[in-house]
């Protein structure tokens, strides 16, 4: 059998690696789940090696896959390129991109990277922050365009995507049972910060502001040490620390919307192929 690495089941593969399930890989390269399966059996006799193990979750790379899934990229990458390169027909150029700490935590890796195979030539300057200061870079022009958080009633209109905010503390302590509750926030014009404030006034639990930080991984720290409790996107809560449940001792929080902000009113082409990109891939991240 010959053993020429096809570039349509490469891709297919890579679509499987980051979304995790068949379904959503057909989904984003255009196929039927049947056509996706019946291209990963083909990859699989191919190369004589299992590249998938299948579980109640989705699907996991075997340590073949693993292996082969750096190949695939690379591959992908310099496919793509040389079409690129060739045709003309790539884009190429800057872009300023705004994101807050949890959403380039939790999406930029699949974004970037998926963006980085189709737009080779396009370089993308990350700012992170929070949303509030974001919105100041996008209306000085400092950016060309960001992901930000607003609430539903802000514009009344759906987002790209909808994330729930949880309560996060610590495996194993107590520091949801305090009181005054202990929080570590970030920036008080933030949409977590109010609506933490605003859900325990609301349930008159007690509650003292103990730690700020305008950066996640300030906010994880302390989290971490288990000297306060936080407030995140769910996406974005880390595999070490627990979402604590709602209840009399807790109240639920609000959603958010992430949406994409502009700073000009006609973005030029490379940014709105961007913004395309994210609107595509972020709900199904």
């Amino acid at each position: 059998m010959s053993r020429h690495l096809d570039i349509d089941l490469l891709r297919t593969f890579a679509a499987i690696a980051e979304t995790h399930t068949l379904g959503r890989a057909a989904a984003k390269i255009g196929r039927t789940q049947a056509a996706v399966s019946m291209q990963v059996k083909k990859l699989e006799d191919m190369l004589n090696q299992p590249l998938l193990n299948r579980t109640g979750r989705g699907v996991v790379l075997t340590l073949h896959g693993e292996r082969l899934l750096g190949h695939a990229r690379t591959i992908l990458r310099h496919h793509d390129a040389a079409v690129a390169d060739i045709s003309g027909a790539g884009l190429s150029g800057t872009i300023r991109f705004g994101c807050p700490d949890d959403y380039a935590a939790a999406f930029l890796p699949h974004i970037l990277r998926d963006f980085a195979g189709r737009h080779p030539q396009v370089f993308v300057e990350v700012f992170c922050a929070p949303t509030p200061r974001l919105a100041e870079r996008i209306r000085q022009h400092a950016l060309d365009l960001a992901l930000v958080s607003t609430a539903e009633a802000d514009t009344g209109k759906p987002g790209i995507r909808r994330e729930p905010l949880v309560w996060v503390g610590n495996q194993g302590d107590g520091a949801g049972d305090r009181e005054p509750l202990q929080l570590a926030l970030s920036d008080p014009d933030t949409l977590d910060h109010r609506a933490a404030c605003e859900a325990l006034d609301a349930a008159g639990r007690a509650y003292r502001v103990a730690y700020a930080s305008g950066s996640i991984s300030g906010l994880l720290a302390v989290v971490r040490s288990g000297q306060a409790i936080a407030v995140l996107t769910q996406a974005a809560v880390p595999a070490d620390l627990r979402v604590l449940s709602t209840g009399d001792d807790l109240p639920p929080l609000p959603a958010v919307d992430i949406r994409v902000q502009f700073d000009l009113a006609r973005p030029p082409t490379l940014v709105r192929e961007f913004a395309a990109h994210l609107e595509k891939m972020l709900p199904g991240l």
